[in-house]
């Protein structure tokens, strides 16, 4: 899954792509590197963000999900915690919704299921805003594995047949609960349900020794994508995708034969 963000403000390439035909180019780049699918989002979930009105989500996302749609083969997925956000963006040509707040809204159920789309359900403690504030638990793990059962039965009941679970690397989560989770992830198959992991650029892999900056944190992220996929995850989101795809070509030639 290729990230296209269409924002001046995330973490990673914030700026880079917020005129829509750069992020356009962007995503026909991601296709060309192998990207299977894309996700565009419009609104920053970097920790201590602040978040913008739904007018504002929508006008950066929806021109890039139109022309997307235009123009690629590969499902586009609509990053979001909005609603009406994601109603229209479906409508437009997105198929997927990958909301960072697990569907805890209603609305964004019905919105799915009445798109016949699928869902990412992702973990979060808290808001951006405040996620990274002592973030604790008792069982990383358990905890979010049992966030993440309630929520995708919820999410099935409401309609929506297509659910992907999500743990949140990064998203009111230490370092060292992002490592434990990289470590256990095998224990998420245990839910049921396609895995998508998401560690590319991420600060607890700036954590280590070497402390590196976003821009140099690809080995990392490499070696993140490589366990995540030992480990079975179907869906790895990331900047860099040439690199990663050649990463999983190897674990999968490794695992299959």
């Amino acid at each position: 899954m290729g990230v296209v963000n269409v924002t001046p403000d995330s973490f990673s390439d914030g700026g880079r792509f917020l005129r829509s035909e750069d992020a356009v180019a962007q995503g026909e780049m991601l296709v060309e590197e192998g990207a299977d699918l894309l996700d565009v989002g419009g609104e920053s979930s970097r920790p201590g963000s602040d978040p913008v009105d739904e007018q504002e989500e929508l006008d950066r996302a929806a021109p890039v999900i139109e022309q997307l749609a235009a123009r690629v083969d590969v499902p586009l997925s609509i990053d979001t915690y909005k609603p009406s956000t994601a109603r229209a963006c479906l409508a437009l040509g997105a198929s997927i919704v990958n909301d960072i707040s697990g569907f805890g809204d209603p609305a964004m159920t019905a919105a799915t299921a009445e798109a016949g789309a699928a869902a990412v359900i992702m973990h979060m403690r808290g808001r951006p805003k405040t996620m990274q504030s002592e973030p604790r638990y008792d069982d990383v793990v358990g905890e979010v594995k049992a966030f993440l059962v309630d929520r995708a039965l919820a999410v099935e009941r409401g309609g929506v047949e297509c659910i992907v679970v999500d743990p949140g690397l990064g998203f009111g989560k230490t370092a060292q609960h992002n490592f434990e989770i990289l470590r256990r992830l095998g224990e998420f198959g245990e839910i049921g349900r396609p895995l998508l992991i998401g560690p590319s650029r991420k600060s607890f892999l700036g954590s280590l020794p070497s402390a590196l900056p976003v821009e140099d944190r690809l080995e990392g992220t490499l070696a993140a994508v490589s366990i995540a996929a030992v480990a079975g995850a179907r869906i790895i989101r990331v900047h860099d995708v040439r690199q990663a795809k050649r990463a999983v070509e190897v674990v999968d030639a490794v695992r299959h034969g």
